[in-house]
């Protein structure tokens, strides 16, 4: 069995609990979710009829964020492993593993559920949003506004 000082249990604990964080840290993508920048922006509204709706999956994030704290936490573990080069090598292995498996649990983490409306707009233009499914519940002949500020759209009620 390896054991783990007090010093690395603290580490390993404040890592794991910043890499669970990341979940809480991904913005909201929904029809009703703003960016503390789009306060106070004009934005143009158009009005149409939902003609479609497809459940996506979004990808979650990919930051370092993941990767450095598994890759941290890896190191960690295996540096209690053996003694003299094999700790040096198991250190390296299990900082490696720990990056790779920190990205991964990062993307997993963050990956939401979203929503694709496709909307017929009153000018006869169809388009597809796709944002985050925020409970909207979109149906086809549904009447909706599609707001644009020239970098976001969004459907909403």
């Amino acid at each position: 069995m390896v054991r783990i000082s007090g010093i690395r249990r603290a580490a390993l604990l404040a890592v794991a609990v910043l890499t669970l964080g990341l979940g809480g840290c991904a913005s909201g993508l929904g029809g009703g979710t703003y960016e503390r920048a789009e306060a106070r922006r004009a934005m143009t509204v158009q009005y149409g009829s939902v003609e479609a709706v497809r459940y996506v999956r979004l990808e979650g994030t990919r930051s370092p964020v993941g990767p450095v704290a598994g890759a941290a936490v890896g190191g960690i573990a295996g540096s209690g492993v053996g003694g003299g080069r094999g700790q040096g090598i198991a250190t390296v292995i299990g900082a490696v593993a720990g990056g790779m498996a920190g990205a991964a649990i990062e993307e997993g983490v963050t990956r939401s559920r979203g929503v694709e409306v496709t909307v017929r707009l009153e000018n006869s233009q169809v388009l597809a949003v796709v944002q985050e499914d925020g409970g909207e519940g979109f149906r086809p002949g549904e009447r909706v506004r599609v707001l644009r500020d020239g970098a976001t759209t969004r459907v909403s009620r």
